[in-house]
C-alpha cells in the first residue's frame, strides 16, 4: 500500500506529534477542544482496520480513539465508516486534520513555533457528529492525504459497538443490502398468530445460497440492530450463539431455551422474566405466520437479513402488532356424579369452562389428568378457591353455602393436546375413583434381570383392589412416543388381548408393607418392553400407573 507523508511520520516521530499539538491553539468547539487534547496523545489510539469488521468496548465516560490514514497519490479517496451500537446510545464524532497546501510534514520542526499555530489549528476540523443508538453510515471524499480520527463515548453504561471501514466501494458490501423500503407488513393477526411479510432484500437475488432471513420476537421493544437484541437477550441472563446467523449450528441450549426444528426452520425460544423472545431463521421465505402466541398481547416483531459467510447483518424497520383477545368459552354445566372428558387442543382451543351449583355445603372436585399438561382454577361465586397444575388424580374438598356457583376454568399448558376427567359431586365416602398409594411409579429391579424375565413391583393401598398388568414389545426408537402419548385415563379395553398378563387383588392395613411384585416371564433376550399396572376402584374407573419400560438382558 502507498502510504501518505503523514502516515510514515506518525509512527517514526511520536515525539514530534506531540509538538504538533502544542502548536494547535484551542478550538472554538467543544469536540475540537477533545480532538486537540486526544492529538496529544494520539500515540494511545488504535489503527482502524480497513474492510474488517471491529468490536469495541465502551467504559462509561471514557472516550475511547481509533484513527486511519487516507492513501496519497489518488485523486479522490472515497471512504465510509458504518457504526452499529449493540445496547445503550453512544456518541460519535470523526474528525480530520489535514496538511496545508506547500507545507511540510507535521513532523518538523518548524510546527513549534507558536506564530504557525492558528495555521495547524485551521485544518482540524469536525466532518461528522452522532448521538444515538441507531445504525449509522458515514460515507466520505477526499482530494488530499489526511488523518481521520474516530472518538467513541457512552454516557450511560459500559457498552460495545461495532466499526466498520471501508476505502473500497467499488467491490461489494459486507452488510446485506436493504430494500427501498424496508418496512415489515402486518398481513393478518389472529388470537394466537400474526403473519408478516416483507420485501426481499436484493442480496437475496445475488447471493441466495449465503444470504437467510432471521426473525426476533418480543414483547418488550423493537431492536435497531441484531447485536443490540442479542445484547438484550443476553443481559437477562442467558446464553446465546455468537450470532443468530450461527443459529442453525450445533450448540447447547440453556434450560430457559427451546429450540424447535421443523421443515428445514430453526426457532429458538428463550424464557425471560420480561416474557418469551423467539429466534426464527427461515431461509430466503419473506413471508412468516408466528405461532403459539398469547391472545391479548402486544408483540415486536424485526427482521434481520444475515450473510452466514461473514455474519453481518441489516435490519429491516421493525414493527408491532397486538393479538386478538381470546373468545369467551363455552360454559359446560356439571352434574352431580357425571364424569366429564375434557379434550383441549393445545393450538386452537386452549381453554375449557365448567359450572356448577351447589345444592349442599361440602363439594368435592376430582381431576383425573389423561394427558398433557393442564392448569385447573377454580372460583366460587367469582372468588378464587384454587388453581394449580394437575398431576395424576387430584381432589378439592370445598366448603361453602347452599346454591352456591362454582366455576371451574381449566387451560392446556403445552401446544400438544391434552385431556382431563372432571367429577363434582357431594358424597365423597362413595368416590367413583379407587383410593390411590401414594406414588404410581412402576419400579423394575436390575438384578433380577434375566434373559427371559423382568421383575417388577409397585404400591397398594389399605383398600382391597383389583390390579391388572399389561405388557408390550416395543422398538427402542419407539419408547419416547409410547411414554409421551400415553392416555393415562384409557382402560385396559383399550389394549389387546395378547398383551394381558395378568389381574390380582391385594392390600394391607399397614402402608409401609403395602407393596406387591411380580415376576413376569416368558420373555425374548435383548428386548424392550413397555409394562403397566391398572388399578380398578368399587365403581370399575380405571387408574393407570405410569408406563415402566424394561429391557431383558441379551446374554445370560
Amino acid at each position: 500500500l502507498k502510504m501518505s507523508w503523514f502516515w510514515l511520520y506518525l509512527p517514526l516521530h511520536l515525539l514530534t506529534a506531540t509538538c504538533l499539538c502544542h502548536s494547535i491553539k484551542a478550538p472554538t468547539t467543544s469536540s475540537q477542544q477533545s480532538f486537540k487534547s486526544n492529538l496529544f496523545n494520539f500515540y494511545h489510539s488504535l489503527i482502524l482496520a480497513d474492510g474488517k469488521e471491529t468490536t469495541i468496548h465502551l467504559l462509561k465516560d471514557i472516550p475511547k480513539r481509533y484513527y486511519f490514514v487516507l492513501e496519497e497519490g489518488r485523486v479522490l479517496a472515497p471512504f465510509s465508516v458504518t457504526v452499529t451500537p449493540c445496547d445503550v446510545p453512544i456518541e460519535w464524532s470523526i474528525f480530520v486534520y489535514k496538511s496545508p497546501p506547500g507545507k511540510a510534514a507535521p513532523g518538523d520542526h518548524d510546527t513549534q513555533e507558536v506564530s504557525k499555530s492558528h495555521k495547524a489549528a485551521s485544518m482540524v476540523s469536525t466532518i461528522f457528529n452522532y448521538k444515538g443508538n441507531s445504525v449509522e453510515t458515514y460515507m466520505g471524499m477526499s482530494s488530499h492525504s489526511a488523518l481521520y480520527l474516530l472518538e467513541f463515548l457512552s454516557t450511560e453504561r459500559d457498552t460495545h459497538i461495532t466499526v466498520y471501514l471501508t476505502t473500497d466501494t467499488t467491490s461489494g458490501h459486507l452488510y446485506p443490502e436493504l430494500p427501498v423500503d424496508p418496512r415489515i407488513d402486518v398481513l393478518g393477526i389472529g388470537h394466537t398468530t400474526v403473519t408478516l411479510a416483507w420485501k426481499h432484500s436484493p442480496s437475496v437475488l445475488q447471493h441466495r445460497e449465503s444470504i437467510q432471513y432471521c426473525l426476533l420476537v418480543n414483547e418488550k421493544h423493537n431492536y435497531k440492530s441484531l447485536c443490540a437484541a442479542e445484547t438484550a437477550i443476553r443481559s437477562s441472563g442467558m446464553k446465546l450463539p455468537p450470532t443468530l446467523a450461527l443459529s442453525l449450528s450445533p450448540y447447547l441450549l440453556e434450560p430457559q431455551q427451546v429450540m424447535i426444528l421443523s421443515n428445514s426452520e430453526l426457532s429458538i425460544i428463550n424464557k425471560v422474566s420480561s416474557g418469551e423472545v423467539r429466534q426464527v431463521c427461515m431461509g430466503t421465505r419473506n413471508t412468516y405466520t408466528v405461532p403459539s402466541l398469547s391472545p391479548s398481547t402486544q408483540y415486536y416483531f424485526d427482521v434481520f437479513i444475515v450473510n452466514l459467510l461473514t455474519n453481518a447483518s441489516a435490519a429491516y424497520t421493525g414493527t408491532f402488532a397486538r393479538t386478538l383477545e381470546e373468545p369467551e368459552p363455552k360454559v359446560t354445566e356439571l352434574k352431580d356424579g357425571k364424569v366429564i372428558h375434557v379434550v383441549l387442543d393445545g393450538k386452537r382451543q386452549k381453554f375449557y369452562s365448567l359450572q356448577y351449583q351447589a345444592r349442599h355445603k361440602k363439594i368435592h372436585f376430582t381431576f383425573q389428568l389423561c394427558r398433557g399438561q393442564i392448569r385447573v382454577h377454580i372460583t366460587r361465586n367469582g372468588k378464587t378457591v384454587a388453581s394449580e397444575n394437575l398431576s395424576g388424580l387430584r381432589y378439592f374438598s370445598l366448603k361453602g353455602k347452599l346454591l352456591d356457583t362454582y366455576s371451574v376454568q381449566l387451560r392446556s399448558t403445552e401446544e400438544s393436546n391434552s385431556s382431563v376427567k372432571v367429577l363434582a359431586s357431594p358424597h365423597f365416602h362413595k368416590p367413583l375413583f379407587p383410593l390411590l398409594p401414594e406414588s404410581l411409579k412402576i419400579k423394575s429391579f436390575s438384578k433380577l434381570r434375566t434373559c427371559r424375565s423382568v421383575t417388577i413391583a409397585w404400591l397398594g393401598t389399605q383398600e382391597e383392589s383389583k390390579y391388572c398388568v399389561y405388557r408390550k414389545r416395543i422398538e427402542e426408537d419407539q419408547i419416547w412416543r409410547e411414554l409421551q402419548s400415553a392416555d393415562r385415563c384409557s382402560g385396559p379395553e383399550s389394549r389387546h388381548k395378547s398383551e394381558k398378563v395378568l389381574c390380582k387383588y391385594f392390600y394391607d392395613l399397614n402402608l409401609q408393607r403395602a407393596v406387591t411384585t411380580e415376576t413376569i416371564k416368558g420373555l425374548q433376550a435383548g428386548t424392550f418392553y413397555l409394562f403397566d399396572v391398572y388399578l380398578f376402584g368399587p365403581s370399575g374407573i380405571p387408574v393407570r400407573y405410569h408406563s415402566k419400560v424394561v429391557k431383558t438382558r441379551k446374554k445370560c
